[in-house]
């Protein structure tokens, strides 16, 4: 191991757990750490690599911007930004704006501000088990209390109903509510999938009470779930729709992209220092192209299928269910996942925890069959081992 662990817990602010694991280059579904060994990456930055990592095309794009123009404040139109702002309008018909910022957090940022602002209300409906970020408003609409605690009070107006529970919702919603703000797939929450019903009525019940939909792709977005974003599964159109994480390749990027139904979005409304810039652009027109030219999309579709299936076939009587959609995938099991996933990084595989008690796996949509074969087999013999039971935090 480097003294790259050592320099980070002594100079970093300390709000992260370190691991002691030093990752210096990527390649593909790969990591590699300082000594050269190989990893498979199941968490892609938390979703953030849909491409993989060191994509040539989108390496090529921002090594040819960096050297022409890195940034630009949005009063001067540039040409990245406008062909960008084009492609990104074209992508779910009914959402033909776009805002530019530079985070998942801040879309949902811009959203609920954009939502209070068009309908004059102030009231936001969130889901339990929700997670949309750690700035102060994103926080207000994030669930979970261990992310909250410490920080309150939040922002005012917010509330949260059961997932996938229509009823709930239609008693929340009402003629002070700004917006509703739902995950199609909750990943921070436990990877579960909205049911087809239960988005369509949100789309209904806004509708009847005048309120926004926005829907969080900052995680399913950009081929994730087997189409471009997963509320294209379901047959509606959300009024905004918050992305980032693999929007630029890797590189920091936000946006949010915005229906007819909202209004009163003028000069001085909202802004972003770096929200826009050519950088940030040119990487995410590179990235849209590779995902349409590579069809990201039918990959994982058919990809998380072979996955799931896989994993469901695994014969331990820990797990409890296997579920997610494309490669958003969640293994349940019926105690905490922690030493679970130390023993899959000793096998050189890395995943994530959705919760206390569930395996995530976000791997780059590019990840070969084989690659995938191997992630299954490693965690078959880390749940065969004996771990004890109710280690770790999760």
């Amino acid at each position: 191991m480097s003294d790259f662990y050592e320099i980070e817990t002594r100079y970093g602010a300390g709000v992260y757990a370190k691991q002691q694991l030093s990752i210096v280059r990527g390649q593909g579904a790969s990591l590699f750490d300082a000594e050269g060994n190989e990893y498979l990456d199941c968490s892609s930055g938390h979703g953030v690599a849909n491409l993989g990592h060191a994509h040539p095309k989108v390496a090529a794009a921002i090594a040819e911007q960096a050297a022409t123009l890195v940034t630009l404040f949005e009063s001067f139109p540039n040409d990245k930004r406008a062909a960008l702002m084009q492609k990104m309008a074209s992508l779910v018909p009914g959402l033909e704006r776009v805002f530019f910022c530079n985070s998942g957090a801040e879309a949902v940022e811009a959203a609920l501000k954009f939502g209070r602002l068009s309908t004059g209300r102030t009231n936001i409906v969130a889901a339990m088990r929700a997670f949309h970020g750690r700035t102060f408003g994103a926080l207000s609409a994030t669930f979970n209390k261990k992310y909250r605690d410490g920080f309150e009070p939040l922002v005012p107006g917010f509330s949260h109903v059961p997932y996938n529970k229509v009823e709930a919702l239609e008693a929340a919603v009402d003629e002070g509510t700004a917006a509703v703000i739902l995950e199609v797939v909750q990943g921070e929450g436990g990877v579960y999938p909205a049911e087809t019903e239960y988005l369509r009525a949100a789309r209904r019940i806004c509708d009847e009470k005048g309120a926004l939909l926005i829907v969080d792709e900052i995680q399913t977005g950009f081929g994730r779930t087997g189409k471009m974003f997963a509320v294209q599964h379901f047959g509606i159109t959300p009024d905004l729709l918050c992305c980032a994480k693999s929007l630029a390749g890797g590189v920091p990027m936000g946006a949010v992209l915005i229906g007819e139904k909202v209004q009163n979005l003028l000069p001085g409304a909202h802004g972003s220092t770096f929200g826009g810039n050519p950088l940030s652009c040119a990487a995410g027109l590179a990235a849209l192209a590779a995902i349409e030219e590579e069809d990201l999309a039918g990959q994982a579709a058919a990809k998380g299928a072979y996955l799931m299936d896989k994993l469901r076939r695994i014969n331990s009587p820990l797990i409890r269910e296997v579920r997610g959609m494309g490669l958003m995938v969640g293994i349940e099991l019926k105690q905490k996942v922690a030493p679970y996933l130390k023993a899959l990084q000793e096998k050189r595989v890395i995943a994530l925890n959705a919760g206390m008690t569930v395996i995530r796996l976000l791997p780059p949509l590019v990840i070969s069959y084989e690659q995938m074969d191997r992630v299954a087999e490693a965690l078959e013999e880390v749940l065969a081992a004996d771990l004890g039971s109710g280690l770790g935090n999760g």
